[in-house]
């Protein structure tokens, strides 16, 4: 597949803006090149456009090209990005499951472009076969997010490469859980497929949510455009200095562990309590109850906040519930006992 040929005509032959430090990276003794301040603040400078140095780091990590790496203001930025970039306002359209996470189709409906949502089955898991029929030649980009929000679940991988292999435009596995379950992950198939682009965050595992820092990963010429694209200097220095600080010191492996001992620890109690908690493979569990509006609430009023889901499609009655630290999971659970009395 020739990625370059789904991109929208106008932009292939796109000249990017050239900022100073597009222009000029290396040291220097005197900076009269950008207008900066000259006085100190710790901030007086134009960061690195590129975000060279955690770019290695994070190709370290997650065994990548650092650039195979696109790094955005969140997932959020790459997402739009990819949209303005592959898809024609008005004529082509993208897929996505239903259900999952809201930004593919408000990204999708900013840039005119039309979303087809297409039903999981009873397991949360694509069939590949209502995807390709729901495709036509103005299909560019089918969005899966795995392990999915707000279900929790990881999508079969057999079913996913089906959909790698036959889809016409670009597959785009939004990975931002895959660090509670990451035998789970396509990294490993990057070089396999061109038209396989996979997202990630900092923000859950590496408890970075703060600073939005999102990656895309994919086949160079994506990431080329990507750059081409964005704004000159989208990721602050604050926090690359930071992300690069946390990446080097923070303790992800022990902290992810606690998590997935925690989920499997919530989600027995509520077996064991009689409400459903669905096979989750992320920090969070969907769990079906009674009366979800009033177990809501009732949560609130002891200082517990949560997210409905029951508007969704497939989770009538379900509150989304994260898993916390051991001792708020057993505020949760005390909670809930007083509230159905179990």
């Amino acid at each position: 597949m020739d990625i370059l040929s789904l991109a929208r005509k106008h932009l292939k032959n796109l000249k990017p803006y050239s900022s100073a430090r597009h222009e000029y990276s290396g040291k220097a003794a005197v900076y009269l090149d950008a207008n900066e301040s000259p006085f100190p603040s710790g901030y007086n400078r134009y960061p690195d456009p590129f975000q060279s140095e955690l770019k290695k780091c994070i190709g370290q990590i997650r065994n990548v090209d650092p650039e195979n790496i696109f790094i955005g203001n969140g997932s959020d930025e790459p997402i739009d990005l990819l949209i303005r970039i592959f898809c024609e306002p008005g004529r082509d359209n993208i897929l996505i499951p239903d259900p999952s996470y809201g930004m593919y189709q408000v990204s999708a409906a900013v840039n005119n472009i039309e979303a087809r949502k297409i039903r999981l089955d009873h397991n949360f898991q694509p069939v590949h076969s209502e995807f390709l029929k729901s495709a036509d030649q103005h299909s560019k980009i089918l969005f899966l997010c795995s392990p999915n929000n707000p279900t929790g679940n990881a999508f079969d991988r057999e079913r996913v490469t089906m959909l790698i292999e036959n889809f016409k435009g670009l597959v785009v596995i939004d990975e931002a859980y895959i660090d509670f379950c990451p035998d789970k992950s396509f990294v490993g198939d990057l070089l396999k497929y061109e038209n396989l682009l996979i997202l990630q965050t900092l923000s859950k595992a590496f408890g970075l949510a703060g600073l939005r820092l999102g990656l895309c990963m994919a086949a160079k010429p994506v990431v080329t455009l990507l750059n081409q694209v964005k704004p000159p200097y989208n990721i602050s220095s604050a926090a690359q200095e930071i992300a690069l600080t946390q990446l080097k010191e923070c303790s992800t492996k022990k902290n992810t562990a606690v998590i997935v001992e925690q989920r499997l620890r919530v989600a027995e109690f509520l077996k064991e309590n009689g409400l459903k908690a669905y096979p989750s493979d992320a920090n969070f569990l969907l769990v079906q109850f009674p009366n979800p509006s009033l177990a809501y609430r009732q949560l609130l009023e002891d200082g517990i906040v949560v997210r409905d889901r029951s508007a969704e499609a497939g989770c009538e009655g379900c509150l989304r519930i994260t898993i916390g630290t051991p001792a708020e999971n057993d505020l949760l659970m005390n909670s809930i006992e007083k509230i159905f009395n179990l």
